[in-house]
């Protein structure tokens, strides 16, 4: 029998880190390798986690709610002939034999579990809680796996009120001993963690109500930190006379739908032009990599899609290769899956350009962030009817459409996004009956 670890996986591009949202196991249960053992929340997707290994889930080391690096430990796994337990000492032992050995040395001396490499490691979770409430971690007593700090630790002391500060007098923290006490009391975590949000003192009356930021919107949130503070944005703006294409979608509509079986929606039109363009202007379809640009050969959208209180960005795969019609059925299917649930983490990634349907809800203008790492992202707005100026100087009423893009200053320029955006305004004027096929 053997002990193997299994860590928080990567569950999409960029994904840093993910939140336990829900153990499907328990201690003491009997698992098969691939078999789900967690539901994990990270900025990107809700995904089950499955086991690594066959054999007897032994302890769970994340607690529910957890927030944990990629890499990270959540559970441990009994299985059969394991080869990992040699190597290493079991959770138990270790801080056993490291307690015995400070036991045995000066009761200051902090070097001998430093020098057995135990060192103390605290999940995000924790280390950002006791960021928030001024805790001294080093005078803390854990509850878990070895004497772990948890979550739920941390939380009783804050619910008690008698938080330990630094610098709190040594005599306070002996009237409460534990023989597993010293392997807790280290110093700072092998990796630093990332520097919280600094606590807003937001005054708080009764019928305000509190909100914790947890799971997806602490993600999306970090994620537009780090896009607006690392990129710098660009934008520009150009409006579109979409009079032709209006028409000839509304031609189609009815039809479509009766045998199709979903609908040919406007935001499909959107999505096959700047495809097309961006197979053109191929210096759009970039990412920056610090000391490189990267130009994608795919073209794979990524097209935004909101819930109630989160936003997901699915990608459509190769999109330049796609009819309108194989592009509606796309946008159909992933929005459902987005609604339902059931977004995978391979339906998130590989995303070279984002195309945002801001219009949908009836806006006119606006500046999106741009997805990190990729070049760019296009807010696609709403559709209205305008009195415009025509060429014969006459005054005609035109269905309109403004096009917003952002852009990472870094890998383009205005030249060349000005270009793309004037082949986009081409192709979407030039749609029509005579000009364009859906199939």
């Amino acid at each position: 029998m053997g002990i193997e670890n299994m860590k928080m996986p990567q569950l999409g591009e960029s994904v840093t880190e993910g939140t336990i949202s829900k153990w499907l196991v328990s201690p003491g249960d009997t698992v098969n390798k691939y078999d789900p053992i967690a539901e994990v929340q990270t900025d990107k997707v809700n995904a089950e986690v499955p086991s690594s290994f066959t054999g007897t889930i032994k302890e769970l080391i994340a607690e529910e709610g957890d927030t944990l690096e990629v890499g990270e430990i959540i559970c441990s796994i009994e299985v059969e002939g394991g080869g990992s337990a040699p190597a290493e000492q079991s959770p138990k032992e270790e801080p056993e034999k490291a307690s015995k050995e400070s036991q045995q040395s000066a009761p200051n001396k902090k070097s001998t579990n430093k020098d057995s490499g135990n060192k103390a490691r605290y999940s995000p979770a924790v280390l950002k809680l006791s960021q928030e409430h001024d805790i001294d971690l080093n005078q803390v007593e854990g509850t878990g796996n070895g004497g772990r700090i948890t979550r739920k630790d941390l939380k009783k002391i804050i619910e008690s009120g008698s938080i330990p500060k630094a610098g709190d007098t040594p005599e306070a923290k002996a009237e409460t001993p534990a023989p597993q006490q010293a392997p807790v009391k280290e110093a700072a975590p092998e990796q630093p963690a990332k520097p919280s949000a600094p606590a807003v003192n937001v005054p708080v009356v009764p019928g305000d109500i509190e909100i914790p930021v947890s799971g997806i919107r602490k993600a999306i949130a970090s994620n537009m930190v780090r896009s607006k503070h690392e990129a710098p944005h660009a934008w520009t703006m150009m409006e579109v006379d979409v009079t032709n294409l209006v028409d000839y979608r509304n031609s189609l509509k009815t039809e479509f739908k009766q045998r199709e079986g979903f609908n040919l929606t406007f935001f499909a039109f959107f999505v096959k032009a700047v495809a097309q363009a961006l197979k053109e202007y191929p210096q759009i379809n970039s990412m920056w990599a610090g000391d490189k640009i990267v130009q994608k050969k795919d073209i794979n959208l990524s097209i935004a899609v909101a819930t109630d209180d989160a936003l997901y960005v699915p990608v459509i795969k190769n999109a330049d290769e796609k009819t309108i019609k194989g592009i509606a059925r796309e946008i159909t299917e992933l929005a459902g899956k987005v609604r339902s649930g059931k977004l995978t983490s391979q339906d998130m990634q590989g995303g070279t350009f984002t195309v945002n349907n801001t219009g949908s809800f009836g806006s006119v203008q606006s500046m999106g962030i741009i997805n990190y790492p990729q070049a760019a992202i296009l807010q696609v707005e709403s559709i209205v009817k305008r009195p415009v100026v025509m060429n014969n100087g006459m005054i005609a009423v035109r269905d309109m459409v403004n096009l917003c893009m952002s852009l990472d200053h870094r890998v383009l320029d205005g030249l060349v996004c000005g270009r793309f955006l004037q082949r986009v305004k081409e192709i979407l004027e030039n749609t029509s009956k005579e000009n364009t096929s859906v199939y």
